[in-house]
Protein backbone atom coordinates (compact mmCIF):
# COMPACT_ATOMS: atom_id res chain seq x y z
CA UNK A 1 0.00 0.00 0.00
CA UNK A 2 1.14 3.24 -1.03
CA UNK A 3 2.22 5.44 2.30
CA UNK A 4 0.39 9.18 1.83
CA UNK A 5 0.88 11.50 5.25
CA UNK A 6 -0.88 14.74 4.03
CA UNK A 7 -4.06 15.60 1.37
CA UNK A 8 -5.97 18.69 0.47
CA UNK A 9 -9.83 17.80 0.76
CA UNK A 10 -12.94 19.82 0.27
CA UNK A 11 -15.91 19.04 1.94
CA UNK A 12 -19.62 19.88 1.23
CA UNK A 13 -22.17 19.21 3.92
CA UNK A 14 -25.58 18.58 2.50
CA UNK A 15 -28.49 21.42 2.14
CA UNK A 16 -31.44 21.13 4.25
CA UNK A 17 -35.02 20.18 2.42
CA UNK A 18 -37.46 23.43 1.54
CA UNK A 19 -40.52 23.25 3.52
CA UNK A 20 -43.61 22.41 1.69
CA UNK A 21 -46.80 24.89 0.52
CA UNK A 22 -49.96 22.85 1.29
CA UNK A 23 -53.26 22.75 2.00
CA UNK A 24 -55.64 20.39 3.55
CA UNK A 25 -57.91 18.42 0.73
CA UNK A 26 -60.32 16.21 2.21
CA UNK A 27 -64.39 15.24 1.29
CA UNK A 28 -66.54 17.48 2.08
CA UNK A 29 -63.27 20.20 2.98
CA UNK A 30 -62.89 22.45 0.00
CA UNK A 31 -60.80 24.79 2.26
CA UNK A 32 -58.71 22.99 4.79
CA UNK A 33 -55.76 24.62 6.71
CA UNK A 34 -52.28 24.43 6.16
CA UNK A 35 -50.45 21.59 6.33
CA UNK A 36 -47.23 21.38 4.35
CA UNK A 37 -44.50 19.51 6.52
CA UNK A 38 -40.68 20.49 7.40
CA UNK A 39 -37.73 19.67 4.91
CA UNK A 40 -35.56 17.26 5.84
CA UNK A 41 -32.13 18.15 7.98
CA UNK A 42 -28.62 17.98 5.00
CA UNK A 43 -26.34 15.13 5.99
CA UNK A 44 -23.37 16.25 7.76
CA UNK A 45 -19.48 15.69 6.69
CA UNK A 46 -18.08 13.59 9.74
CA UNK A 47 -14.44 12.30 10.04
CA UNK A 48 -14.13 8.90 12.26
CA UNK A 49 -10.99 7.55 13.83
CA UNK A 50 -10.38 4.12 12.33
CA UNK A 51 -7.19 2.28 13.31
CA UNK A 52 -7.24 -0.21 10.01
CA UNK A 53 -6.38 2.97 8.36
CA UNK A 54 -2.82 3.52 8.50
CA UNK A 55 -2.31 5.94 5.42
CA UNK A 56 -4.18 9.12 3.72
CA UNK A 57 -4.23 7.85 0.55
CA UNK A 58 -8.06 7.34 0.01
CA UNK A 59 -7.80 11.04 0.31
CA UNK A 60 -5.05 11.53 -2.91
CA UNK A 61 -7.47 9.83 -5.14
CA UNK A 62 -11.27 11.27 -3.61
CA UNK A 63 -10.27 14.83 -3.00
CA UNK A 64 -13.97 16.35 -2.44
CA UNK A 65 -16.32 14.55 -0.09
CA UNK A 66 -19.89 15.31 -0.16
CA UNK A 67 -22.80 14.32 2.16
CA UNK A 68 -26.64 13.88 1.08
CA UNK A 69 -29.28 16.91 1.04
CA UNK A 70 -32.58 16.65 3.13
CA UNK A 71 -36.11 15.80 1.32
CA UNK A 72 -38.44 18.28 0.93
CA UNK A 73 -41.55 17.91 3.00
CA UNK A 74 -44.86 17.54 1.74
CA UNK A 75 -48.19 17.47 2.77
CA UNK A 76 -50.31 16.01 5.37
CA UNK A 77 -47.59 17.43 7.55
CA UNK A 78 -45.27 14.85 6.51
CA UNK A 79 -41.27 15.92 7.30
CA UNK A 80 -38.84 14.99 4.61
CA UNK A 81 -36.25 12.55 4.94
CA UNK A 82 -32.96 13.67 6.48
CA UNK A 83 -29.92 13.56 4.39
CA UNK A 84 -27.19 10.82 5.69
CA UNK A 85 -24.47 11.61 7.48
CA UNK A 86 -21.35 11.33 5.12
CA UNK A 87 -18.71 8.77 7.68
CA UNK A 88 -15.05 9.17 6.72
CA UNK A 89 -12.41 7.09 8.05
CA UNK A 90 -9.11 8.42 8.44
CA UNK A 91 -6.04 6.84 10.43
CA UNK A 92 -5.84 7.74 14.24
CA UNK A 93 -2.95 10.56 14.63
CA UNK A 94 -4.54 12.44 11.40
CA UNK A 95 -4.50 16.42 12.21
CA UNK A 96 -6.90 18.64 10.48
CA UNK A 97 -5.61 22.18 9.95
CA UNK A 98 -6.87 25.18 7.71
CA UNK A 99 -5.90 25.23 4.51
CA UNK A 100 -5.19 28.70 4.40
CA UNK A 101 -2.95 28.70 6.89
CA UNK A 102 -2.20 25.35 8.35
CA UNK A 103 -3.96 26.51 12.14
CA UNK A 104 -4.50 23.41 13.60
CA UNK A 105 -8.30 22.63 13.95
CA UNK A 106 -8.72 19.02 15.11
CA UNK A 107 -6.64 16.45 16.44
CA UNK A 108 -8.02 13.24 15.94
CA UNK A 109 -5.75 10.21 18.40
CA UNK A 110 -8.91 7.94 19.84
CA UNK A 111 -9.70 5.35 18.26
CA UNK A 112 -13.61 5.86 17.08
CA UNK A 113 -13.00 9.76 17.94
CA UNK A 114 -15.50 11.91 15.32
CA UNK A 115 -14.97 14.95 14.35
CA UNK A 116 -17.94 17.18 12.19
CA UNK A 117 -16.30 18.81 9.81
CA UNK A 118 -19.11 20.54 7.94
CA UNK A 119 -22.77 20.74 9.51
CA UNK A 120 -25.64 20.19 7.50
CA UNK A 121 -28.20 22.49 7.01
CA UNK A 122 -31.22 22.42 8.50
CA UNK A 123 -34.23 21.85 6.73
CA UNK A 124 -36.80 24.82 5.62
CA UNK A 125 -39.91 25.24 7.39
CA UNK A 126 -43.53 23.73 5.83
CA UNK A 127 -46.57 26.45 5.44
CA UNK A 128 -48.17 24.60 8.81
CA UNK A 129 -45.63 25.81 11.08
CA UNK A 130 -46.21 29.66 9.73
CA UNK A 131 -50.28 29.66 10.67
CA UNK A 132 -51.61 32.08 13.26
CA UNK A 133 -54.64 33.63 14.37
CA UNK A 134 -54.04 36.61 12.05
CA UNK A 135 -52.56 34.43 9.35
CA UNK A 136 -54.51 31.39 8.79
CA UNK A 137 -53.66 30.42 5.10
CA UNK A 138 -49.55 31.13 4.65
CA UNK A 139 -48.82 30.47 1.09
CA UNK A 140 -45.73 30.61 1.65
CA UNK A 141 -42.55 27.98 3.28
CA UNK A 142 -38.84 28.27 4.37
CA UNK A 143 -35.77 26.86 1.58
CA UNK A 144 -33.14 24.49 3.39
CA UNK A 145 -30.27 26.16 4.60
CA UNK A 146 -26.83 25.45 2.90
CA UNK A 147 -25.10 22.89 4.33
CA UNK A 148 -21.43 23.99 5.54
CA UNK A 149 -18.49 23.36 3.07
CA UNK A 150 -14.47 24.06 3.17
CA UNK A 151 -11.35 23.29 2.05
CA UNK A 152 -8.81 20.94 4.75
CA UNK A 153 -5.56 19.85 4.63
CA UNK A 154 -5.57 16.36 6.72
CA UNK A 155 -1.75 15.70 7.95
CA UNK A 156 -1.11 12.13 9.30
CA UNK A 157 1.28 12.01 12.64
CA UNK A 158 1.83 8.51 13.28
CA UNK A 159 0.64 7.42 16.82
CA UNK A 160 3.94 5.54 18.35
CA UNK A 161 5.75 5.15 21.77
CA UNK A 162 9.47 4.93 20.45
CA UNK A 163 10.69 6.62 17.40
CA UNK A 164 14.13 5.02 15.79
CA UNK A 165 16.52 6.97 14.19
CA UNK A 166 19.91 7.04 12.74
CA UNK A 167 22.09 7.56 9.43
CA UNK A 168 20.99 5.15 6.40
CA UNK A 169 22.32 2.02 6.64
CA UNK A 170 22.56 2.52 10.92
CA UNK A 171 20.12 -0.93 10.91
CA UNK A 172 16.45 0.50 11.95
CA UNK A 173 14.59 -1.67 9.21
CA UNK A 174 16.37 -4.76 10.40
CA UNK A 175 16.07 -4.42 14.11
CA UNK A 176 12.17 -3.65 14.20
CA UNK A 177 11.60 -6.61 11.76
CA UNK A 178 13.91 -8.49 14.62
CA UNK A 179 11.55 -7.34 18.11
CA UNK A 180 7.92 -6.87 15.94
CA UNK A 181 6.06 -8.61 13.49
CA UNK A 182 6.85 -5.46 10.80
CA UNK A 183 8.59 -7.06 8.02
CA UNK A 184 10.64 -3.57 6.08
CA UNK A 185 12.46 -3.93 3.16
CA UNK A 186 15.86 -4.32 4.00
CA UNK A 187 18.92 -4.39 1.81
CA UNK A 188 22.75 -2.95 1.76
CA UNK A 189 22.61 0.51 0.54
CA UNK A 190 20.80 3.55 2.18
CA UNK A 191 17.53 5.40 1.65
CA UNK A 192 16.16 1.43 2.02
CA UNK A 193 13.41 2.54 3.94
CA UNK A 194 11.32 5.12 2.13
CA UNK A 195 8.45 5.50 4.11
CA UNK A 196 7.50 5.15 7.93
CA UNK A 197 7.00 1.47 9.29
CA UNK A 198 5.04 0.82 12.56
CA UNK A 199 5.77 -2.61 14.74
CA UNK A 200 4.14 -3.56 17.98
CA UNK A 201 6.69 -4.81 20.53
CA UNK A 202 5.69 -6.85 23.10
CA UNK A 203 7.70 -5.73 26.62
CA UNK A 204 7.37 -6.90 29.80
CA UNK A 205 4.67 -8.94 31.18
CA UNK A 206 1.63 -7.90 29.51
CA UNK A 207 2.70 -4.32 28.33
CA UNK A 208 2.98 -3.94 24.60
CA UNK A 209 4.45 -0.71 22.92
CA UNK A 210 4.51 0.94 19.12
CA UNK A 211 8.21 1.56 17.65
CA UNK A 212 7.94 3.79 14.66
CA UNK A 213 11.35 2.90 12.12
CA UNK A 214 11.66 6.78 11.07
CA UNK A 215 13.90 6.46 7.10
CA UNK A 216 17.21 7.89 7.53
CA UNK A 217 18.40 11.08 8.14
CA UNK A 218 21.57 12.87 6.60
CA UNK A 219 23.20 15.97 7.70
CA UNK A 220 21.86 18.72 5.95
CA UNK A 221 18.37 16.86 5.91
CA UNK A 222 16.88 19.96 7.07
CA UNK A 223 18.33 21.61 4.10
CA UNK A 224 16.52 19.27 1.74
CA UNK A 225 19.65 16.98 1.51
CA UNK A 226 18.59 13.13 1.33
CA UNK A 227 15.22 12.27 1.92
CA UNK A 228 14.41 16.22 3.45
CA UNK A 229 12.81 16.30 6.93
CA UNK A 230 9.48 15.19 5.66
CA UNK A 231 9.33 12.12 7.75
CA UNK A 232 10.34 13.63 11.16
CA UNK A 233 7.01 15.06 12.05
CA UNK A 234 6.03 11.12 12.78
CA UNK A 235 8.46 11.28 15.92
CA UNK A 236 6.61 13.92 17.65
CA UNK A 237 3.91 12.24 19.28
CA UNK A 238 6.66 9.44 20.68
CA UNK A 239 7.39 9.07 24.12
CA UNK A 240 11.12 7.66 23.53
CA UNK A 241 13.46 8.54 20.98
CA UNK A 242 16.08 5.41 19.92
CA UNK A 243 18.95 6.35 18.27
CA UNK A 244 21.02 4.26 16.12
CA UNK A 245 24.44 4.11 15.51
CA UNK A 246 26.05 1.81 13.18
CA UNK A 247 29.38 0.98 15.27
CA UNK A 248 31.24 -0.19 11.86
CA UNK A 249 32.29 3.73 11.60
CA UNK A 250 34.50 2.98 14.07
CA UNK A 251 36.37 1.11 11.75
CA UNK A 252 37.71 4.54 11.07
CA UNK A 253 37.71 6.18 14.00
CA UNK A 254 35.53 5.91 17.86
CA UNK A 255 34.99 9.22 17.66
CA UNK A 256 33.17 9.37 14.00
CA UNK A 257 30.34 7.24 15.89
CA UNK A 258 30.00 10.46 18.09
CA UNK A 259 29.76 12.79 15.17
CA UNK A 260 27.72 11.00 13.27
CA UNK A 261 25.28 11.67 16.50
CA UNK A 262 25.96 14.97 16.98
CA UNK A 263 24.70 15.96 13.38
CA UNK A 264 21.36 14.01 13.60
CA UNK A 265 20.73 15.93 17.10
CA UNK A 266 21.58 19.00 15.19
CA UNK A 267 18.96 18.44 12.27
CA UNK A 268 16.20 17.49 15.41
CA UNK A 269 16.63 20.73 16.60
CA UNK A 270 16.42 22.58 13.53
CA UNK A 271 12.94 20.96 12.62
CA UNK A 272 11.56 21.08 16.41
CA UNK A 273 13.62 21.89 19.54
CA UNK A 274 10.61 19.84 21.68
CA UNK A 275 12.31 17.15 20.37
CA UNK A 276 15.79 16.71 22.22
CA UNK A 277 13.59 16.80 25.39
CA UNK A 278 12.24 13.32 25.35
CA UNK A 279 13.97 10.36 26.90
CA UNK A 280 16.78 8.78 24.33
CA UNK A 281 18.76 5.81 24.54
CA UNK A 282 21.48 5.17 22.30
CA UNK A 283 21.60 1.79 20.65
CA UNK A 284 25.49 0.52 19.01
CA UNK A 285 24.55 -1.63 16.31
CA UNK A 286 26.16 -4.57 14.24
CA UNK A 287 28.81 -5.36 17.14
CA UNK A 288 28.63 -8.44 15.45
CA UNK A 289 31.12 -6.88 12.77
CA UNK A 290 33.55 -5.90 15.56
CA UNK A 291 33.59 -9.04 17.75
CA UNK A 292 37.09 -9.31 16.98
CA UNK A 293 37.76 -5.83 18.67
CA UNK A 294 36.06 -5.49 21.75
CA UNK A 295 38.27 -2.73 23.11
CA UNK A 296 37.13 -0.49 20.43
CA UNK A 297 33.21 -1.32 20.65
CA UNK A 298 33.94 -0.55 24.33
CA UNK A 299 35.83 2.49 23.32
CA UNK A 300 32.66 3.94 21.30
CA UNK A 301 30.37 2.97 24.23
CA UNK A 302 32.46 4.70 26.85
CA UNK A 303 32.37 8.16 24.46
CA UNK A 304 28.75 8.06 24.48
CA UNK A 305 28.28 7.39 28.08
CA UNK A 306 30.93 10.28 29.17
CA UNK A 307 28.42 12.62 27.31
CA UNK A 308 25.74 11.54 29.64
CA UNK A 309 24.08 9.36 26.68
CA UNK A 310 22.50 5.85 28.09
CA UNK A 311 23.82 3.48 25.55
CA UNK A 312 23.47 -0.09 25.12
CA UNK A 313 25.44 -2.40 22.31
CA UNK A 314 23.56 -4.57 20.03
CA UNK A 315 23.44 -6.85 16.92
CA UNK A 316 20.17 -8.25 15.43
CA UNK A 317 22.18 -10.74 13.36
CA UNK A 318 23.45 -12.57 16.51
CA UNK A 319 20.96 -11.08 18.85
CA UNK A 320 23.49 -9.57 21.18
CA UNK A 321 21.78 -7.03 23.42
CA UNK A 322 18.33 -7.49 21.61
CA UNK A 323 15.89 -8.48 24.84
CA UNK A 324 17.85 -5.79 26.66
CA UNK A 325 16.96 -3.25 24.44
CA UNK A 326 13.30 -4.45 24.22
CA UNK A 327 13.58 -4.62 28.08
CA UNK A 328 14.87 -0.94 28.99
CA UNK A 329 12.23 0.38 26.02
CA UNK A 330 9.10 -1.05 27.91
CA UNK A 331 10.35 0.74 31.25
CA UNK A 332 11.45 3.92 29.09
CA UNK A 333 7.77 4.26 27.74
CA UNK A 334 6.12 3.33 30.83
CA UNK A 335 8.29 5.74 33.20
CA UNK A 336 8.07 8.51 30.36
CA UNK A 337 5.82 11.07 30.68
CA UNK A 338 2.34 11.21 29.26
Amino acid sequence: MKFVDEATIEVKAGKGGAGAVSFRREKFVPLGGPDGGDGGRGGSVILVADPSKRTLLDFSTRPIWKAQNGKAGAGSRKTGKNGEDLLVNVPPGTEVLDYNNRELLFDIVEEDQKVVLAQGGRGGKGNDFFKSATNRAPDYAQPGEEGEEGRYILSLKLLADVGLLGLPNAGKSTLISRISASRPKIADYPFTTLVPNLGVVKGKGQHSFVVADIPGLIPGASEGKGLGIAFLKHIERTAVLCHLIDLTAALEEPQKCLDDYKSIRVELKTFSAELLKKPEIIVLTKADLLASDPQKVQQVKDKFEQSGCQTIVISSATSQGIQELIDLLSEMVFRAPM
